[in-house]
């Protein structure tokens, strides 16, 4: 057929792996896969439900695609397209709509790729999605996301992923070694571990809750794969994140110390609010503990500002609880209400100028906690795996810990580990260097 495919990913890492691996798929059935920006007989939006501004950025991609070809045929996948099916087969243009469990079929529904006048729905009851399919996505040939986990058994009063993905379910131990070993034979240097809440890695198909396998389980195994240079864990809740994962981390062959661990508020009053599953107490010792066997180490945070209830003295209990603590930058997300939530039933709403105010604090600490952390590494011995990007004239790279470095563009260095010492921070936040002897050996 030589028919032409095009892929667009909003939202997390789970995303673009499982749209590598839908891609993976056309490319099975004689699909050529293209850039999003060409023109293509499909084009296939992988959607995402967690803000309300991917919500909204779907509908300009629909007109991204219908620019490059009027008459190509758009379908829509993923979390959005599983929770709100009728509101995207809605929108101008789009011709199939699959949900949770049609998305990895999505070959089986393209008999026909004349346009609809209204968009074709193929959406599951969320409990039917009960399987596994694995995935990994190789992004820029220097690292590859590495699906291990999906679904979610947490009730947080804010999220809608639960009722967008299912049941947490997990891969099978030796389908993610398998996976590994196919994504080291790439020659790809890093492997991030991806998944809705990786740290309740273990439990199988069909709603069984016996882990077959621990988080810990997987990591020894991964670290045991040829071929890795390094593994690094996407996101991990505090309360999953054990003690023996973190000095194994601390002591392993391939993985980085690079955490990052969603607090979401520094107020316990909050936390109780969202039906986290820890108060703050337990998030400083988490950060103490890795701390005292990595003092190198990176930690990231999530963290959402504006959450019903929120008053001042909440707010900035959340700012000066992270300013005190020893974290490397954060990730902030402004609450958007979500339908069939919790949380969006809740009085004291915070009004939406103050939400982008604290956010912009919070933004604005994270800049000062990057820099302290930067900062903190001058000096010191690291190994930079470099990318394949050439921006402005310049190659960035990241150390093991997720400083981000730069150098004047050389293509040999692309996809390359070399020894550094971390000299002086620019003037766009990003670190200098010189070389220390020659390429590390991989």
């Amino acid at each position: 057929m030589n028919k032409k495919v095009a892929f667009y990913t909003l939202g997390c890492k789970l995303n673009f792996s499982e749209t590598s691996t839908i891609a993976r798929g056309f490319e099975g059935e004689g699909f050529q896969k293209v850039d999003f920006s060409e023109t293509a007989d499909i084009y296939v939006i992988n959607t995402c439900s967690v803000t309300e501004n991917a919500d909204k950025r779907f509908k300009t991609i629909v007109k991204q695609a219908q620019k490059a070809n009027p008459d190509a045929f758009v379908a829509a996948v993923g979390c959005y397209a599983q929770l709100k099916p009728e509101e995207l087969a809605a929108v101008d243009g789009v011709d199939l709509v699959l949900g949770a469990t049609e998305k990895f079929k999505i070959t089986d529904y393209l008999n026909d790729l004349s346009k609809n006048d209204h968009g074709e729905v193929h959406s599951c009851e969320i409990e039917d999605a009960n399987f596994y399919v694995g995935s990994y996505a190789i992004g820029d040939r220097t690292r590859a996301f590495l699906k291990v986990q999906d679904g979610c058994d947490y009730k947080c009063s804010y999220c809608t992923i639960p009722l967008a993905r299912g049941i947490s379910r997990s891969d099978a131990l030796e389908n993610v070694l398998d996976n590994a070993a196919e994504i080291a034979a790439k020659g790809i240097k890093e492997i991030v571990l991806t998944g809705v809440n990786i740290g309740d890695y273990g439990k199988g198909e069909f709603g069984n809750k016996k882990h077959e396998h621990t988080f810990l389980d997987l990591v020894r195994a991964l670290d045991g794969v040829n071929g890795i240079h390094r593994l690094r864990i996407s996101s991990i809740e505090p309360n999953l994140l054990k003690n023996e994962t973190i000095d194994f981390v601390a002591n392993s062959k391939s993985f980085v110390p690079h955490f990052h661990i969603p607090l979401q508020s520094g107020s316990d009053t909050i936390l109780k609010l969202m039906r986290r599953r820890y108060l703050s107490n337990l998030y400083i010792d988490r950060v103490q503990r890795i701390k005292a066997v990595m003092p190198h180490a990176c930690i990231g945070v999530d963290v959402i500002v504006g959450f019903p209830g929120e008053t001042e003295e909440h707010f900035l209990e959340t700012y000066h609880f992270l300013n005190e603590l020893d974290i490397s930058y954060l990730h902030v997300f402004t609450y958007s209400e979500r339908e069939n939530t919790e949380a969006a039933q809740m009085d004291a709403v915070v009004p939406h100028q103050l939400r982008k105010k604290r956010s912009k604090m919070l933004r604005g600490l994270s800049v000062k906690k990057r820099r302290a952390f930067y900062e903190s590494q001058l000096g010191t011995l690291r190994c930079v795996l470099f990318e394949g990007e050439n921006k402005s004239g310049y190659i960035h790279g990241f150390t093991e810990n997720y400083v981000k470095v730069k150098a004047p563009w050389d293509p040999k260095l692309v996809n390359t580990l070399h020894q550094v010492r971390l000299t002086e921070i620019d003037g766009d936040g990003l670190v200098r260097f010189d070389f220390v002897g020659a390429k590390v050996a991989v």
